[in-house]
C-alpha cells in the first residue's frame, strides 16, 4: 500500500485537505474554557487495520507540541514504539510512522509558546523526541490514563483531560509565555519573513533572550520556527493553484528561487513539491469535523 499523508495547518479544523487518512477516521473535538489560551486542537482517532498489514504514515510538521494517548496499538517510528501516554515535542522534520493493528487515541496540539506552562518544563528539551508523559506529570499522569482507558466514549476521556488540563494552567500567563505566543504568531502571519531583531523589539525583548524563549516555550528555534512558517505559506498558496507554476510560486512564497523551494520541501517534508501535489491533494479524502 501507498504511504498515506497527514497534514494540518493551524486554521485547519481536523485536517489538511491533502491528508489521505480515511474519512471518518478522525474527530476534532472544540476547545473551550480556560484551557483555549493553550491547546489549539483535540483530536480524536480510531481505525482498525487487516490483521498482518503495516501501514505507513508521513506526518509532515507543524511545529506543534503534543499530547498523545494511545489505547490500542502504539504507532512507532522506526524501530521504536513510543509509550502508550507521551508527549512529542516540537520538530520541523516530518515523522514517518508505521502503524498496525487496532489504533486509537487522543491527541492535544498545543498553541506555539504555551507548552512549558502545560509540561512544567523548557519545551525545547523534548525537540524531535517523544518522551513518557509521567516523566514529567509524574502519578497525575498514571491516574488520568487509568481514567480515561476506563470508557469507550471518546468525549468522556476529551472530558477527563480537558479538567488534567485545566488543573495544570490555572492562573494568569506569565509575560514570558505571551511574548513567546506573540512572536510566534508574528512569525507565522509574516509567512516567515520578519527578522529576528524585528520580532525582538517588537515583543520587548533583545534578541539573545528572543532565541531563549523560543526553545523554552515554543520548543524549536526561531529559524526553524520561521521556515516553517515560510512552508505553511507555501502550502496554502499550493491549495488555491492545483497546478501552480513553481518558479512564480517560489517567487510569492519568499523563496530564493524554485531550487530553493524545491530544497525547503525536502528538508522540511521529505518530499519534493511535485510529489507533495501527486501525493496529496489528488487523493484528498474529508474527515469528521
Amino acid at each position: 500500500m501507498k504511504e498515506r499523508l497527514f497534514l494540518r495547518l493551524a486554521d485547519d479544523a481536523t485536517c489538511g485537505p491533502e491528508t489521505t487518512v480515511p474519512a471518518g477516521t478522525l474527530t476534532s473535538f472544540p476547545v473551550t474554557g480556560p484551557i483555549r489560551g493553550h491547546v489549539s486542537q483535540i483530536l480524536s482517532y480510531r481505525e482498525t487495520l487487516p490483521q498482518g498489514q503495516t501501514l505507513t504514515e508521513r506526518v509532515l510538521p507543524d511545529g506543534a507540541v503534543r499530547l498523545m494517548f494511545d489505547f490500542g496499538e502504539v504507532p512507532s517510528a522506526g524501530s521504536s514504539t513510543g509509550p502508550s501516554m507521551r508527549v512529542a515535542g516540537a520538530s520541523a522534520n516530518p515523522t514517518v510512522l508505521q502503524l498496525s493493528g487496532r489504533l486509537e487515541g487522543v491527541s492535544v496540539a498545543l498553541h506555539p509558546g504555551a507548552a512549558a506552562a502545560v509540561l512544567g518544563m523548557p519545551a525545547g528539551v523534548i525537540e524531535n523526541r517523544a518522551v513518557p508523559l509521567d516523566a514529567l506529570w509524574g502519578a497525575e499522569a498514571g491516574l488520568l490514563i487509568e481514567k480515561m482507558a476506563q470508557t469507550q466514549d471518546d468525549a468522556a476521556r476529551v472530558a477527563l483531560l480537558t479538567a488534567a488540563l485545566q488543573r495544570r494552567i490555572s492562573g494568569e500567563v506569565p509575560l514570558n509565555q505571551q511574548r513567546a505566543c506573540h512572536a510566534a504568531h508574528l512569525v507565522s502571519h509574516a509567512a516567515g519573513h520578519l527578522p529576528l531583531r524585528q520580532v525582538a523589539e517588537a515583543v520587548n525583548v533583545g534578541e539573545r533572550r528572543l532565541q531563549q524563549l523560543f526553545f523554552e516555550h515554543v520548543g524549536i528555534s526561531f529559524r526553524a520556527w520561521s521556515r516553517l512558517s515560510r512552508l505553511h505559506a507555501c502550502l496554502r498558496l499550493i491549495r488555491q493553484r492545483p497546478g501552480p507554476a513553481w518558479a512564480d510560486l517560489a517567487a510569492e512564497a519568499g523563496f530564493y528561487d524554485q531550487a530553493h523551494l524545491a530544497n525547503e520541501f525536502r528538508a522540511l517534508c521529505g518530499l519534493s513539491p511535485t510529489s507533495f501535489v501527486q501525493h496529496g491533494i489528488a487523493q484528498s479524502s474529508k474527515t469528521s469535523h
